[in-house]
């Protein structure tokens, strides 16, 4: 099928690199623009941007889709489907109906459930045992669309939402790729998502990246686990007298109790409101991760030390 490709992180990848290797002819790919970064300020490409370059298919980077002439330009694609995996910009309806089949969407959460734009990470957060991706006929809504296909997946106790991305990107590509040969069969069918138990997945601010030792144990190993790699939840400690940020990569349920927000164990054991949170892999300010033995090397027993 001729198919226009939309998206922007390296969670799109795969699904593009699958699309061409299963012999669909990929006309244009949609992406958002390059911005500056590192030291340099040097304007950077998007992942899908560098792939697309690779596969030799034209790239288009608009700063928005509502105007006449982008959606002018999108039509004259002649499309049978748009796939779009996190592109980042609204669509509006002239470009979902563009397509001859409209546009695919490929979501990381068992919707209706975690709706909007940090679905994984809010999984992890909310402590959900499971999640899945699902491929979407978009419309107007906030992920609103019926759902032709679904796979599911378990959210490990200790899993990352680094993890969970890692293995939704993998499982969601073959689905997009099973989605589209059932379109091209005329065999792809869509049920309306349930009414009830809608939630959304509001994207993630730094200021909740900090811990809260005062909540429960579960809730803490959660929150850390959410925000691993990406930003990092974090907590400071005073080391040779002064504050020290240090972001918790990897963390555990641990035993013992005592003040929230107190080391209580030499193998960097934090008492919780309730209960224990062992951590596992931390990062320094300005250092490299390292394991809790090696981080403890370097600052001594830190048990009754306030964080």
């Amino acid at each position: 099928m001729r198919i226009i490709f939309m998206g922007t992180p390296d969670f799109a990848v795969p699904t593009l690199t699958e699309i061409v290797a299963n012999g669909h002819e990929v006309v244009a790919v949609y992406t958002r623009a390059p911005k500056p970064a590192g030291r340099g300020q040097e304007e950077r490409k998007s992942p899908i941007h560098l792939a697309a370059e690779n596969f030799g298919i034209p790239v288009f980077t608009p700063r928005s889709l509502k105007g006449a002439e982008e959606q002018g330009v999108f039509a004259l694609h002649d499309a049978d489907v748009a796939v779009v995996v996190a592109y980042g910009l609204l669509l509006p309806k002239p470009i979902l109906d563009a397509p001859r089949n409209g546009c695919l969407n490929l979501h990381g959460s068992l919707l209706p459930r975690w709706r909007g734009a940090a679905p994984i990470q809010r999984a992890v957060m909310a402590g959900d045992p499971r999640t899945g991706v699902m491929v979407m006929q978009m419309d107007e809504g906030l992920d609103t669309g019926p759902v032709g296909l679904v796979d599911e997946m378990p959210i490990g106790p200790d899993m990352t939402s680094g993890e969970l991305h890692d293995r939704m990107m993998l499982v969601g590509a073959d689905l997009m790729v099973r989605a589209l040969a059932a379109l091209e069969r005329g065999s792809l069918h869509f049920t309306p998502q349930a009414a009830d138990g809608a939630t959304y997945a509001s994207k993630i601010e730094k200021a909740e990246a900090r811990i809260d030792w005062s909540r429960p144990a579960q809730d803490v190993h959660n929150h850390i686990r959410g925000l691993s790699p990406f930003p990092g939840a974090w907590f400071e400690i005073e080391l040779n007298g002064k504050p020290v940020r240090v972001k918790v990569l990897r963390s555990t349920l641990g035993e013992g109790s005592g003040p929230a927000g107190t080391v209580i164990g030499d193998d960097l054991t934090i008492a919780c409101g309730q209960g224990a949170v062992r951590l596992i892999s931390v990062q320094r300010e300005g250092k490299g991760a390292m394991d809790a033995a090696a981080f403890l090397r370097g600052t001594g027993s830190l048990i009754g030390k306030a964080v």
